[in-house]
């Protein structure tokens, strides 16, 4: 399978990089496709590649030292994803799952520094792919350390409209499937716990639930949820 170089160029990081270097670098990727529910690297394997994500959704697990499963990362397309070496780190601190039928660029990992030095552009768009990790991180353990749940899921909600969201008559429709269950593992909170809150925002006609679906009918009122619950 051979990815055009228009398609790389699509995505901002690559835009303004000349076309030799891209295809340079698109000489030493092979693509990799996986379906819903497989994985392209499971956390603690030895990190061998790095990947930017062509098309399709993923979700980045972790498992804590007490077996719990939470959702750290949604990967969209034009991501990279993936990049230990960034972080130094030999190995990989999460498994990315394909949410629906993904395709990933992949190059080994000691590239990593080719990679980057092809284009300022690709170095920049890494530093501000870790540095927003680092803030939704930081996001994330504050919400779970000074808001109630409802708050919580709300905050999660509209950031997910906004990273995927696709504007519909009725609202605005989070483009990929997600369950009830990874917004509890994005939330810290329980499955019941979301499906309480969910299904009340359903009788408000704040939001429309469906399986792995969820459309956004009342932002305005969500966003209000969200900045004045425990106020």
């Amino acid at each position: 399978m051979k990815i055009d170089k228009s398609v790389v160029k699509s995505f901002s990081m690559f835009e303004k990089m000349p076309d030799a270097d891209v295809e340079a670098l698109l000489s030493l990727a092979v693509p990799k496709r996986i379906g819903p529910g497989e994985s392209f690297f499971e956390q603690g394997a030895p990190a061998s590649h790095f990947f930017l994500l062509i098309n399709g959704r993923l979700k980045v697990t972790q498992v804590t030292a007490d077996g719990q499963q939470i959702i750290v990362r949604v990967v969209h397309p034009g991501d990279l994803f993936g990049f230990a070496r960034a972080l130094r780190r030999p190995d990989y601190p999460g498994t990315a799952i394909g949410v629906i039928e993904s395709l990933a660029l992949c190059w080994p990992t000691e590239l990593w520094p080719q990679f980057i030095d092809r284009s300022p552009q690709v170095a920049v768009s890494a530093l501000n792919t870790i540095g927003q990790r680092l803030e939704e991180a930081h996001t994330r353990i504050r919400e779970m350390s000074t808001q109630e749940v409802e708050r919580r899921v709300a905050h999660t909600v509209i950031r997910l409209s906004k990273q995927a969201g696709k504007v519909e008559n009725g609202g605005v429709r989070i483009d990929f499937p997600i369950s009830r269950q990874d917004i509890a593992e994005m939330t810290g909170t329980t499955l019941h716990t979301v499906s309480r809150i969910l299904s009340a925002w359903e009788s408000n006609g704040i939001v429309e639930g469906g399986r792995q679906k969820l459309l956004v009918k009342d932002l305005p009122r969500l966003q209000a949820l969200a900045d004045s619950l425990g106020n």
